[in-house]
C-alpha cells in the first residue's frame, strides 16, 4: 500500500529553509548548512542507509509551486526519479524532463489521488513547508521523517508554522542518531 510521507530537515529550532528563499538562495540565506549530513552520509552508514531509503522508496512526489520555482535550476530535472504533482494556484501545462514529468494541480485531495496512483507501490513523498502542512491538515500523511540537523537558523520557513490545529498527536517509529544529524520517525494517530 502507498504511503505518503513527510520526509525533510530541519534545523534544532525547526526551520527548513533559511530566510530569503530565491532562485539565487534555494534554501534561503544559510539553509545548505541543513543538507551537510548529505555530503557526508558516505562516511556515516547511519546517514547512507536513510539516504538510500528515501530514494528507493519514493515513487512520487508532490511539491509545492515555490519549491518547483526555487528548485528546479538546482535539480535541471525533477528532484526524484519519479512523476512529480507540483502543487499551485497557478497551473502551467505539464513539463517532461528525463527522469519524470511535473504535472501542475490545483487541488490537495487532486495532487493525494494523482500522486498515489503514478506511485504504485512506492511511497508519496512531500517536499515543502506549505504542501506537507496542506496534507497534514488534510489528514492524507502516513508518516513523517525529520532530520534535525546540529544547527540553529533563527529565521527562515517552520516545517510546520501554520498548521493551524490544536494538537496532532504522534506515534514515535524509531530515532537513529550520526555524528551529523538525528533521524526521527513518527506516524499521525487517527
Amino acid at each position: 500500500m502507498t504511503q505518503v510521507l513527510i520526509d525533510a530537515t530541519i534545523s534544532l529550532d525547526g526551520f527548513m529553509a533559511g530566510p530569503n528563499v530565491s532562485v539565487a538562495h534555494p534554501m534561503g540565506e544559510g539553509g545548505l548548512r541543513l543538507h551537510e549530513w548529505l555530503s557526508n552520509s558516505s562516511s556515516s552508514p547511519v546517514d547512507a542507509k536513510a539516504e538510500s531509503d528515501s530514494h528507493e522508496a519514493t515513487g512520487a512526489v508532490v511539491l509545492g509551486r515555490r519549491t518547483f520555482d526555487v528548485g528546479y535550476g538546482v535539480w535541471n530535472d525533477t528532484p526524484f526519479a519519479t512523476p512529480c504533482f507540483v502543487l499551485t494556484h497557478a497551473p502551467l501545462e505539464p513539463r517532461v524532463e528525463k527522469s519524470g514529468t511535473f504535472t501542475f494541480v490545483t487541488d490537495v485531495k487532486d495532487a493525494y489521488a494523482q500522486a498515489v496512483a503514478a506511485a504504485g507501490d512506492s511511497a508519496v513523498r512531500l517536499m515543502g513547508a506549505e504542501v506537507s502542512q496542506h496534507f497534514l491538515k488534510a489528514g492524507l500523511v502516513d508518516e513523517i521523517r525529520v532530520q534535525i540537523a546540529p544547527v540553529m537558523l533563527g529565521f527562515g520557513t517552520r516545517l510546520f508554522e501554520h498548521l493551524c490545529v490544536k494538537h496532532i498527536e504522534l506515534e514515535q517509529l524509531g530515532a537513529v542518531q550520526s555524528p551529523y544529524v538525528t533521524h526521527l520517525r513518527y506516524r499521525p494517530k487517527p
